[in-house]
């Protein structure tokens, strides 16, 4: 066997490992795709081919010097769509692998029911991936790659789409809606000195106040009006603030909407560290509140008996 071929052989050897080893992002692979596609005739046959063929148009219809500038732009163009196939494909590749490692089942682009307000906010949502199972041992529920979008017109009446990309965490914990209807545990945004004058226009939600400084640094909490306050202090105890604080993903909140918790982080998270994390962080909050609703016997609003 020639150098040259050996090398080609290794070559190969190593593509394959690439291919086996379990990726930690969705990026992982893309290089190994790219390759792989490049090494198909098919790919030249397309990129190439066309690329010719536009710039044989262009050079008949304006001259030679614009048939050159269209060849390069074309083939420019169908080397960075070959780049984007494996990209993709090295994506899909990740998911599975999560998804199969933790027997979960990989769900391509959907819509996500309207159940809290992240997921009715703009003019269009939808999920990208979803991964449905277990999100730790006992703890059901979603994993998803989440956008919602806002359209707006500008001066010229030209119309923009905004895409507002999260990772979210949904699980169903219907035994505390009696307990807490609605719950809305936000990061911190504005001056604190103006929270008393917003808290006048909240019509339907009002301010859980808990003692720790910390907290107040971080997050707002709002609750649905005539909640019991004492059970809301119960629900988020000395060890549930210090892992917010302390311990929860960053930029973490969630929300809580007759008993479906969605809990979210901002962007799209594409690795396993990052997703792992998502999961664990929603896992902590529905078994905090499944805690407290087994705990309490009285729903909120109602004395406990004598």
């Amino acid at each position: 066997m020639s150098t040259e071929e050996r090398d080609q052989a290794q070559g190969s050897d190593a593509n394959a490992a690439a291919a086996q080893a379990e990726p930690q992002d969705a990026n992982d692979l893309r290089g190994y795709h790219f390759r792989e596609l490049l090494h198909k005739p098919l790919t030249w046959i397309l990129v190439l081919g066309g690329s010719l063929a536009l710039g044989a148009i262009g050079a008949a219809v304006a001259g030679p010097v614009l048939g050159a500038i269209v060849f390069v732009v074309a083939f420019l163009a169908g080397i960075w769509l070959t780049f984007n196939l494996a990209d993709s494909r090295a994506a899909d590749d990740f998911f599975n692998v999560y998804a199969k490692r933790r027997d979960m089942t990989l769900g391509g682009k959907t819509s996500l029911p309207p159940s809290t307000p992240l997921l009715r906010k703009g003019d269009d949502q939808y999920a990208e991936r979803t991964l449905t199972g277990e999100l730790a041992p006992g703890v059901g529920g979603i994993l998803a790659i989440y956008t919602y979008v806002t359209e707006s017109t500008d001066s010229n009446g030209n119309r923009e789409k905004s895409y507002h990309p999260f990772t979210l965490g949904m699980s169903d914990i219907p035994e505390c809606v009696d307990h807490v209807p609605e719950l809305y545990c936000q990061r911190k945004s504005g001056l604190r000195s103006l929270e008393k004058f917003e808290d006048v226009f909240r019509s339907s939600k009002e301010r859980v106040t808990l003692e720790s400084e910390e907290m107040a640094k971080r997050y707002e909490v709002f609750c649905k009006k005539g909640q019991d306050a004492v059970w809301m202090r119960r629900l988020f105890s000395p060890p549930f603030i210090v892992w917010l604080t302390e311990s929860a993903p960053e930029k973490f909140a969630f929300e809580l909407v007759d008993g479906t918790l969605v809990a979210y982080v901002r962007g799209h998270k594409e690795d396993t560290a990052d997703l792992d994390k998502v999961a664990a962080a929603t896992t902590m909050v529905a078994t905090r509140l499944r805690e407290e609703s087994g705990e309490t016997s009285t729903p909120a609003g109602q004395s406990p008996p004598a």
